[in-house]
């Protein structure tokens, strides 16, 4: 691989890519931490709550996360460990929270257990009220265990049979195999799963803003949306960026964490014989019923609650045969802002999973098929947006737009979608890559391809499935994306995340849950598209 650095092709082919990573990944952040060190914005961060607001953010990203992680580990050990009943169905039901946005999700669970609705007003009496930081911290963990539960199945997967089967045949009981054996195993995986959950919900905008702004819960996120948006400050974007620059430096140490622990993973020894099932024996039926019970509770709950919300003509009035009506779904899809959204949402999604999934691939490629200084570097450059709140990547944006002429475009959406999207593509294309051998390029090389051909006909074209998947991901994504979009839209550049968001705030709630319901439908045929999607052949 050494060899392809001399290559005048290849070098100019890594130059450009440098020089679009300087521009869509490193530039605009730096223009963040210009602005922040401009002037000392601390005095009116601090007069303006920054203490309570970071507080807040720590405190439930902490407990969200390590609540995720735990629940995504009894998920896996009993979904990929047990004999219980229905594994393959029920893991479909759980990790149904990864098929909405937490802001769709926000509006759901509203349906259910907010203030005289719901499962409240059913009963007559106050089960729970969902606004407040318990609510934010319940809601954050339910998005967020089916990411750790997908980290750590795969991990599970990975982990050689011989190792719990001897533990068994020395004498020690199941629950000692699982702490002494597998969970010390498991320790990058839980580590992985704890970081990527965590920045994921510091990030989040759409569930504190929905459930914690109305009980005056803040979080840095909703604190910045709330700097921009109001004008309560006389340097909104100055002050902004100095929050971003404390998330910025969260973000970076994220990526790097996350980045040696997947060096650390790849390194591991893999097995790919059958894992070892402990019996449940007299507790089989118990766990299996108590696990689809939480399953059908995550997963239908919600969308029965949007769907009781949406059929209803109007608020207060009684749930009834007579009463259903599609009205409220004809007045959304008739709205001249709604549509509007919706054409733009559909462009900016397939725009930016083609730029990203073309960006992401010859990036994926360059950084695992050839030997530099800066892969590393290019690598973090790459992946850092995704550890950033959505809110900071558009207040970068909304910077560098004022700079290139795109403010108040179209474009300028797009261009902050791909820079926060094309790390879903790099990581799709970077997996399977890093494990293949370099023997295949060499074949070509010796048939007398050149090293750029050999580069991107044989190993490349193997990842182009994983970078249709990315891709796939990165559309799904983008069209319903919010926190980004919400800073960025002008007139005629609205987009659909940001309709419903907007019908939510208004209080136009039955319209809200018709376009969310729409949402939950577009995941699950977005997750069926994914799975349907060719695997990489390698």
């Amino acid at each position: 691989m050494t060899n392809l650095l001399k290559n005048p092709s290849v070098t100019a082919l890594r130059v450009g890519v440098w020089l679009i990573a300087i521009g869509l990944f490193i530039a605009p952040l730096a223009l963040v931490v210009s602005l922040a060190l401009g002037g000392n914005q601390i005095p009116i961060l601090l007069e303006q709550g920054l203490g309570i607001a970071t507080w807040n953010s720590l405190f439930s990203t902490a407990l969200s996360a390590l609540a995720a992680v735990i629940i995504g580990t009894v998920i896996a050990i009993t979904l990929d460990r047990t004999d219980i009943y229905g594994s393959s169905v029920l893991r479909l039901f759980l990790l149904s929270p990864l098929l909405v946005p937490p802001f769709i999700g926000a509006i759901a669970w509203i349906q259910l257990f907010g203030p005289n609705q719901g499962l409240n007003k059913l009963f007559e009496f106050e089960i729970w009220n969902i606004y407040g930081a318990d609510g934010v911290i319940a809601l954050m963990t339910i998005h967020s265990f089916p990411t750790a539960y997908v980290i750590i199945s795969s991990s599970l997967r990975s982990i050689s049979p011989d190792f719990e089967l001897a533990a068994r045949v020395s004498g020690a009981s199941v629950m000692t195999v699982l702490r002494t054996v597998t969970l010390p195993l498991l320790r990058p995986a839980l580590l992985s799963a704890f970081t990527l959950t965590a920045i994921a919900n510091l990030a989040d905008f759409g569930i504190p803003a929905i459930i914690g702004s109305p009980a005056r819960f803040e979080t840095l996120a909703t604190m910045i949306y709330r700097f921009i948006d109001s004008g309560t400050v006389s340097n909104p974007l100055q002050v902004v960026s100095t929050i971003g620059v404390v998330l910025l430096f969260l973000g970076i140490g994220a990526v790097i964490m996350d980045y040696l622990t997947s060096l650390k993973n790849s390194s591991s020894t893999h097995d790919s014989g059958s894992p070892a099932r402990f019996a449940l024996h007299s507790a089989r039926w118990p766990v299996t019923i108590i696990m689809w019970v939480c399953g059908l509770a995550i997963s239908i709950g919600p969308i029965l609650g949007l769907a009781y919300r949406a059929l209803l003509p109007a608020p207060g009035v009684p749930f009834t045969l007579e009463t259903i009506s599609l009205a409220n779904f004809s007045s959304a899809l008739s709205n001249p802002r709604v549509i509007d959204g919706l054409s733009n949402s559909a462009f900016l999604s397939i725009a930016a999973a083609i730029i990203c999934g073309i960006l992401g691939w010859v990036i994926g490629i360059l950084v695992t098929r050839t030997q530099a200084r800066g892969n590393t570097l290019l690598t973090l450059s790459a992946l850092l947006p995704s550890a950033l709140p959505g809110l900071i990547i558009g207040v970068a944006w909304l910077i560098a737009g004022r700079y290139t002429g795109l403010y108040n475009t179209i474009w300028i959406i797009l261009i902050a979608y791909v820079c926060a999207f094309t790390a879903l593509v790099v990581q799709a294309v970077r997996a399977p890559l890093i494990s293949t051998p370099v023997t295949v390029e060499e074949a070509a090389r010796i048939s007398g391809a050149t090293p750029l051909k050999a580069l991107f006909t044989t190993t490349g074209a193997m990842t182009i499935p994983a970078a249709i998947s990315g891709a796939v991901l990165v559309a799904v994504t983008a069209i319903r994306e919010l926190t980004i979009s919400v800073l960025l839209v002008a007139p005629g550049t609205t987009t659909l995340g940001v309709q419903v968001f907007n019908l939510q705030q208004a209080g136009n709630y039955n319209q809200a849950s018709a376009l969310a319901l729409l949402f939950a439908l577009l995941g699950i045929i977005a997750v069926a598209l994914t799975i349907r999607a060719p695997k990489v052949r390698t």
